[in-house]
């Protein structure tokens, strides 16, 4: 076989850029501790890895949305904590201002606090999160939620939506609740309303008594939510209460629609005493001396049924501005205080209700952060030993590509050194 002087040459020097590549290729390796330098290295490996680097972005993004929903959650729940501190000191002067013996300017004393009260819970119904969003507005975000109107009532100017952020595949977690839920649809302890009945057909005028009668009904109070609706219920259409003609300190209660006969009552007859009918949940106080005949019809007010919380403090406050101490004024003030604490009352229910409800996401948040850790470091660990290189064997291989180009090397000199002149 005759070799020419040109093929040995190039066979010379494409061995020696042939072991050069492949030891070069392996100091890379040990020099970047990959093993995978080009998808062309594993191809099947380099594809698994373009899956992995792509979970563990989303992982990323998870992990982003989780913290961005704890911080929301917790700065909603320290609000709601701080208007819980400001109803339990509303409910407080709210006690105080039922006290009997307050002048005048004792109530309003009470009621200038309570101005202030309301200011302060006002600013936190209308707080904002560290992206500058309103927390209470729903998706109107940077539309302020709660507003005062000319009248002094509060409107609410957000929606009802709800936030949400995904935390994980097919998991998504509320990261706000909208005002109108948490502030605004509170049950009404005064959603009942006294009146004289009239013709059928037409709505109850407001309640007058009779000629020579003093009797005076306060405003119905739903005091207990369980015995209103329970069983048996508070009647849909109403109750009538129907003092005697022969006996004008007692009195029969009867369903509003049906006539029924549901129970009775008397009252002591003493104009400076109060009488208190308790009926399925509902209280109602009698003031005054009754003459016989009266007869109160007790009905929902279909326009009152659920109050804001603001609006339970204003008119509380309202009633402690501006009735004068006389005993008109302090029936006016009872009925107000009354209502004003069951409201109270209903709106802290909602407050924790809202707050328990944040307690429970926060709680998934908590689990599926633990989830995602787990997931990150299996992800990280497959990565890892798909691309990173195995020292113990790295190491001998470029000793032994080492020794193999030295060799070729020297083979190359000494071949390329040969020609039939040396032998002249």
């Amino acid at each position: 076989m005759r070799i020419s002087t040109l093929q040995a040459f190039n066979n010379g020097v494409q061995g020696l850029q042939r072991n050069y590549a492949n030891a070069i290729r392996t100091q890379e390796q040990i020099s970047t501790g990959n093993r995978i330098l080009t998808p062309a290295d594993d191809p099947v490996a380099s594809v698994r890895l373009l899956q992995l680097e792509q979970q563990q972005n989303v992982l990323t993004q998870y992990k982003d949305n989780l913290t961005a929903a704890q911080n929301s959650l917790t700065q909603e729940d320290v609000t709601l904590n701080s208007v819980n501190t400001v109803l339990q000191r509303v409910q407080e002067l709210a006690v105080r201002a039922g006290g009997g013996s307050l002048s005048a300017d004792d109530r309003k004393s009470i009621a200038a606090e309570l101005r202030e009260r309301e200011d302060e819970l006002l600013g936190l119904m209308n707080s904002k999160n560290a992206r500058g969003e309103y927390l209470f507005s729903g998706f109107q975000g940077k539309s302020e939620p709660f507003v005062r109107n000319a009248d002094g009532s509060y409107s609410y100017e957000g929606d009802e939506g709800q936030r949400k952020v995904e935390i994980a595949s097919s998991l998504s977690v509320p990261i706000s609740d909208n005002g109108k839920k948490v502030f605004q649809n509170i049950i009404n302890a005064g959603r009942l309303q006294a009146a004289v009945p009239t013709t059928v057909g037409t709505p109850p005028v407001p309640y007058t008594t009779p000629a020579g009668s003093t009797l005076r009904t306060s405003t119905p109070l739903v005091q207990d939510e369980v015995a209103f609706a329970g069983n048996p219920k508070f009647p849909d259409a109403g109750i009538d209460i129907v003092f005697s003609d022969t006996d004008p300190n007692s009195y029969k209660i009867y369903d509003a629609q049906t006539g029924a006969e549901l129970g009775d009552g008397a009252v002591d007859g003493r104009a400076e005493s109060t009488d208190k009918l308790v009926f399925r949940g509902v209280v109602v106080n009698f003031n005054g001396t009754p003459v016989g005949g009266e007869r109160i019809q007790i009905t929902a007010d279909q326009n009152a049924q659920k109050q804001g919380v603001l609006d339970s403090i204003a008119n509380l406050r309202k009633a402690l501005e501006g009735e004068p101490s006389t005993p008109e004024g302090n029936f006016v003030v009872r009925d107000a205080v009354a209502q004003a604490l069951t409201n109270l009352s209903n709106a802290s229910i909602n407050v924790d209700s809202a707050r328990g409800d944040i307690g429970a996401r926060l709680n998934i948040i908590d689990s599926a952060k633990a989830d995602n850790d787990d997931v990150t470091l299996v992800n990280k660990s497959t990565q890892a030993e798909l691309r990173e290189l195995d020292y113990a064997e790295a190491m001998p291989r470029l000793a032994f590509q080492t020794l193999i180009l030295e060799a070729a090397q020297q083979s190359y000199v000494k071949i390329s050194g040969l020609n039939l002149f040396n032998k002249l």
